[in-house]
């Protein structure tokens, strides 16, 4: 049966126009009939500056949210999955910051909440991750998730360039924002890394999880690390284990031979592990207006057949970051507690957990704001 379902946008930028144009050209039957824009902006028939209005209007029932922040956007969800309709979003800060408000909205009132396109941009992850969970525990999950960052640290490898001038290239192609500390800090990586642990392990992921960025790394730091072998990439990571998890986000050294450190310029790679299926690995593009619009219209398309997506957060799970504990080398003037010398100015410390990580290294930028830290294999 022939069905027209009818739906609002609430932002008309990159993300939105891409939404926009996939469906005007290839989903007959769905149609953009609300948008939400700032006043100054109204330049076609469908724009309104009053969520109010998309609200009220009783012909829409979905509303696609990608204005990305945590406030409006947190209050129009809250109010559009309150008013029985449902919604799909690209928003990683919001899902990250209330997914379980959220979740309990949609379920209380008989609509889905789709978040497909807040991780992994075109990359089919979060469904992957769901559809393993129809059999399989996931027990681990790790990967970049980061476009700019991995740019960044491509560039500098490849290239020999310095941190600032691959910054400022991301910056000139629109990988990177004009502040870029969401991305450089890890923050956007620790989003995506909260959404990936509560889908994959069923809990309510704690939001003050070790982020640790890129933002000092510079080239020599890298070459140093080729010469073991290795490459630094930025990683979120997360295992489950024994009723205990752990997630963290932070530099991580890998083999140079390894898929992950041969990933090129702006895409993604993640990685999930489960009991029977094994590892599986998702390759992609991990932003952009067309990839991400992509994602979010494969939800929308869900929805208009059907498909009823309930989250549950309700596994009772306790924090235990020594899960994730292993060996990290620092790079500083400093000496750190407890380190061995690994290279002239350059320390090992073994067998700690990324927030006894984090932690040391706070204590170091103290005297010497300039050191750079990363988990390294046991083995090297």
């Amino acid at each position: 049966m022939w069905f027209l379902m009818n739906i609002a946008l609430l932002g008309h930028g990159t993300v939105g126009r891409g939404v926009d144009d996939i469906i005007a050209h290839s989903v007959p039957n769905v149609q953009v009939t609300r948008i939400l824009e700032l006043p100054d902006r109204l330049s076609d028939p469908r724009m309104t500056a009053s969520f109010d209005e998309i609200l009220a209007d009783d012909s829409v029932e979905l509303i696609v949210e990608c204005m990305g922040g945590i406030e409006p956007a947190h209050t129009f969800i809250a109010a559009a999955l309150s008013a029985g309709k449902h919604v799909v979003t690209s928003n990683k800060a919001v899902v990250a910051a209330h997914f379980a408000e959220f979740a309990e909205l949609a379920e209380r009132n008989g609509v889905s909440f789709l978040i497909e396109a807040a991780v992994g941009g075109g990359i089919p992850w979060i469904a992957s991750i769901e559809k393993v969970r129809r059999i399989d525990g996931v027990t681990s999950f790790s990967g970049i998730m980061n476009g700019t960052t991995n740019y960044i640290m491509d560039c500098m490898r490849k290239e020999g360039l310095d941190f600032d001038v691959a910054l400022g290239r991301a910056q000139e192609l629109g990988y990177a924002e004009r502040d870029p500390s969401a991305d450089i800090d890890g923050i956007d990586v620790a989003n995506k890394t909260i959404i990936t642990a509560c889908v994959a392990f069923d809990v309510d992921c704690v939001h003050d999880l070790p982020v640790t960025g890129i933002r000092t790394v510079t080239k020599r730091d890298l070459d140093r690390f080729a010469s073991h072998g290795l490459m630094v990439k930025l990683f979120g990571r997360g295992v489950c284990k024994d009723g205990r998890y752990a997630v963290a986000v932070e530099p991580v050294a890998i083999p140079l031979m390894s898929l992950e450190a041969a990933v090129p310029s702006n895409f993604n790679i993640v990685s999930l592990e489960g009991v029977t299926v094994g590892p599986l690995k998702f390759y992609g593009q991990g932003a952009g207006s067309l990839p991400t619009g992509n994602a979010i219209v494969q939800d929308v398309m869900d929805v208009a057949a059907g498909r009823s997506e309930h989250f549950d957060f309700s596994r009772d799970l306790i924090y235990d970051p020594s899960l994730l504990a292993g060996d990290y080398v620092i790079r500083s003037a400093v000496e750190p507690d407890h380190a061995s010398a690994w290279a002239p100015g350059v320390w090992k410390i073994r067998n700690i957990t990324p927030v006894q990580a984090r932690s040391l290294l706070e204590k170091v930028w103290e005297r010497d704001p300039t050191a750079f830290m990363a988990s390294i294999p046991q083995e090297v």
